[in-house]
């Protein structure tokens, strides 16, 4: 179990996978928005989706000559707070160390 948790994790442990997890929060989108999106090329993109949607986060569909991607599981944009929470927490103890 823990080793399935662990490549989840690591589907996700990339800024670009995460900034498409924000966009296809919204709706379902094809490859060449997410490419607009994170600025990187459309092979680059279609690996970092492969991997989203052999962790199971992500599925496709194709319509003619477009590939469609829509998040499978919301869930999985709630860990986003619980990010943050650390991060914030991170840096409340840092600038506390600081005034010491």
């Amino acid at each position: 179990m823990y080793e399935a948790r662990a490549e989840v994790m690591k589907a996700l442990a990339h800024p670009s996978r995460l900034m498409m997890l924000d966009a296809l929060a919204e709706k379902e989108m094809c490859v060449c928005e997410l490419r607009e999106i994170v600025g990187s090329s459309m092979p680059t993109v279609s690996r970092h989706l492969a991997q989203m949607r052999n962790a199971g986060i992500v599925d496709s569909r194709r319509d003619g000559n477009q590939i469609y991607y829509r998040l499978v599981v919301p869930c999985v944009l709630r860990m986003f707070s619980c990010i943050d929470a650390v991060l914030h927490s991170e840096a409340e103890r840092t600038a506390n160390a600081l005034a010491r």
